[in-house]
């Protein structure tokens, strides 16, 4: 497949892909250079799911159009909902599409539904403006198109019937344990037989909300870059940005790590103590993806990393530099007229967590390591992963990027430099 001419549509066997794949079959009728095949994910959650997956390879058998199954296994992590973790397995089967273009049955009534169901969970303007007929999935990735949000359902379902094309009927969609299915049963009737016309007038809500979250996303960019600084944001400049326009930075800055959105609350609470906190202070807010934490004159993010271990280097390369993917951060040396003997890196080395208590020989006498670190100004939550460099023997030799212990020093010789991994892109 090449080019925009070449469309995967999402297929469940549910009536509304069903009428999509048929719609898209029939103007291939009209366009035999439109390219047109499916992909059905197999969630594996329904008794029912290898039957739905035969349907899809009949339908698609007859009406002339390939499909992909992809069989998925959901992991459920603290917190993750399981219609969350299923409809991201679906975009990351959508992700390994071969098309320019994965094609989406979302139609008016899950517009409308999508718009009630954001209001109802306490969603901001980005929430509210529901689901776009057309956006880019990812960067490099394909095209997402909902050709269908104008068409009612029924108006599907008076197509596919007039074709004589059958669909498959998931038995979830009757329970009312999630709010959607609470809305279509029990609600949604009410609505209607009061207001009609409500799905349109939602839809054109969702439509004003869009322009209005893309003008906050501008702005929010704008600041984003007037803010920015080496490994985070200045401070001083995001002082002097009002109020809201502070959280959306926050909000702009942690969409570009792929980070997702906290709480409004805890947003909050972290943008009081990142003004209010004392100078000494490093007002924290921990996410899923890593930590936001304010330290001097910056607002920094870290990326979630495993507790550190014990890691052996063996012999050391000096002039190459080294990943410790483990500790989460590059391990690389200088030359310098004070360091470490060139034997010390022979004879190998270790990277170890710090207990507690550990001393480095200072000018006059031994000093604890927490000193170094707090003179040298390495942020709290950076103090508290901050290797030491020791020898075979387990002997302290150095805080890489801060000191070499004065009684091993040599010169010249080999200065040990850290680099913590960052989650912004260097």
């Amino acid at each position: 497949m090449s080019g925009q001419c070449a469309f995967e549509v999402g297929l469940s066997g549910g009536l509304d892909s069903v009428a999509l794949l048929a719609l898209l079959c029939r103007a291939r009728e009209r366009r035999p250079e439109l390219e047109i095949r499916a992909v059905h994910v197999h969630h594996g959650l329904s008794p029912n799911a290898d039957a739905w997956a035969e349907h899809c390879r009949a339908l698609c058998a007859s009406l002339g159009a390939s499909l992909r199954v992809e069989r998925v296994k959901l992991v459920l992590s603290g917190g993750d909902s399981l219609e969350a973790v299923a409809r991201e397995a679906r975009y990351q089967a959508y992700r390994r599409s071969a098309a320019g273009v994965v094609v989406l049955a979302h139609h008016l009534d899950d517009q409308a539904e999508t718009v009630l169901l954001q209001l109802l969970r306490g969603g901001g303007a980005r929430a509210l403006a529901a689901m776009p007929a057309l956006r880019k999935l990812d960067a490099d990735g394909p095209w997402l198109w909902r050709p269908l949000l104008g068409l009612r359902r029924r108006q599907l379902e008076a197509f596919v019937q007039a074709q004589g094309l059958s669909w498959v009927e998931d038995e979830s969609n009757q329970d009312e344990r999630w709010r959607r299915n609470l809305l279509r049963q029990r609600l949604l009737p009410q609505l209607e037989a009061a207001l009609p016309d409500y799905r349109r007038h939602l839809t054109r809500s969702a439509g004003l909300l869009a322009d209005a979250a893309a003008v906050l996303d501008e702005v929010a960019a704008q600041d984003l870059a007037a803010c920015r600084r080496e490994g985070g944001l200045d401070l001083i400049r995001w002082r002097g940005l009002s109020a809201a326009r502070q959280r959306q930075c926050l909000l702009a800055w942690l969409r570009g790590l792929a980070w997702p959105a906290p709480e409004p609350d805890a947003l909050a609470e972290f943008q009081r103590q990142a003004l209010e906190a004392g100078a000494a202070s490093c007002p924290r807010l921990s996410l899923a993806r890593g930590l936001l934490y304010r330290y001097r004159d910056g607002l920094f993010a870290l990326p979630a990393l495993p507790a550190p271990a014990a890691v052996s280097l063996g012999a050391v390369e000096p002039e190459a530099e080294r990943l410790v993917q483990e500790w989460g951060g590059t391990l690389s040396w200088e030359w310098r007229q004070s360091g470490l003997p060139a034997e010390a890196l022979a004879r190998g080395l270790s990277l170890r967590p710090r207990e507690g208590g550990e001393r480095l020989a200072a000018g006059m006498g031994r000093k604890p390591v927490k000193n170094f670190l707090q003179e040298a100004g390495i942020a709290p939550p950076l103090r508290e992963r901050w290797p030491l460099l020791c020898d075979a023997d387990g002997r302290v030799l150095a805080l890489p990027g801060v000191a070499v212990d004065a009684e091993l020093a040599c010169g010249p010789g080999w200065w040990p430099l850290w680099r913590p991994l960052s989650a912004e892109p260097r």
